[in-house]
């Protein structure tokens, strides 16, 4: 079977479908949004035994998608990665189905790598529920690889590798937090926003703070998968170091443009 030939390391951000959360729970029209939402969180309290407050996927929205792609090489000692883009996904005024259907589109064609933080139980998840809403089909992503090898196996880390998944050694240790991981490496993890306040900038029409807040994310989780290549001896130190660097100099290159580059790299521990 052929190696992958590139990495899409991604995140999501989301709200909560309130029209649809309405429609199930069978709430007057006239019951506000955040009403709604509260509604959802006692129904999944009620349905987890007081345990989760957490809507599941299918109850999420998704309002802004971000990624990292790099392609992938083959050298002595391993692999080697170049940055080819690290960005929000879509435009401005992109609708939820828009989005989603660049997201499959684009994915379908370049057949990469997955990586993610969580990405195996929250993200993809959502996105292929929300795909199925507007009808987005994805063959790829299930005819893809082989009985053991394919990006719908836990443990197929070549084609999805989920770095809280493979971090806890899939169960066997305690899952940590991203900005926890962060904290390790000397990564600036999560800085003036966090996903518990990506509703609020939602309501208030600051869909681009979300979209550098997802790119941002998207960094730190690049970082960490960095760290575990080498850590693996999938990279070498050398190739490790050049990929910091490219990284480095793409937000610093960029930063004039984008002020929370600057931020983080005023964050990150680097040399």
């Amino acid at each position: 079977m052929l190696p992958r030939k590139n990495i899409f390391t991604f995140d999501i951000e989301t709200v909560i479908d309130t029209d649809m959360a309405r429609g199930f729970l069978k709430l007057p029209h006239d019951l506000s949004d955040d009403e709604v939402a509260q509604k959802l969180e006692e129904y999944h309290l009620n349905i987890t035994d007081g345990k989760n407050a957490f809507a599941r996927q299918l109850f999420h929205k998704v309002v802004a998608i971000a990624f990292l792609h790099a392609e992938i090489s083959y050298e002595e000692g391993g692999e080697a990665y170049r940055l080819i883009d690290l960005r929000a996904g879509g435009k401005d005024n992109f609708s939820e189905e828009e989005l989603i259907k660049s997201f499959f589109a684009h994915l379908g064609g370049l057949r990469p790598r997955l990586v993610t933080f969580n990405g195996r139980t929250f993200d993809l998840p959502v996105l292929k529920y929300r795909a199925m809403k507007y009808g987005i089909s994805a063959a790829w992503l299930y005819r893809d690889g082989d009985k053991w090898n394919n990006y719908n196996s836990r443990y197929s880390a070549d084609w999805h590798c989920d770095l809280l998944d493979v971090l806890s050694d899939f169960g066997a240790s305690a899952k940590v937090r991203m900005n926890e991981v962060c904290a390790l490496l000397d990564l600036p993890g999560k800085l003036d926003v966090d996903g518990s306040k990506v509703a609020d900038l939602h309501k208030n029409g600051k869909l681009k703070e979300i979209r550098d807040y997802c790119e941002l994310d998207v960094a730190n989780t690049y970082l960490i998968y960095l760290s575990y290549m080498r850590h693996s001896a999938n990279i070498s130190q050398p190739s490790y170091e050049r990929a910091i660097e490219e990284l480095h100099a793409f937000m610093m290159n960029n930063s004039n443009s984008k002020a929370h580059y600057l931020e983080f790299l005023e964050n990150w521990r680097y040399s």
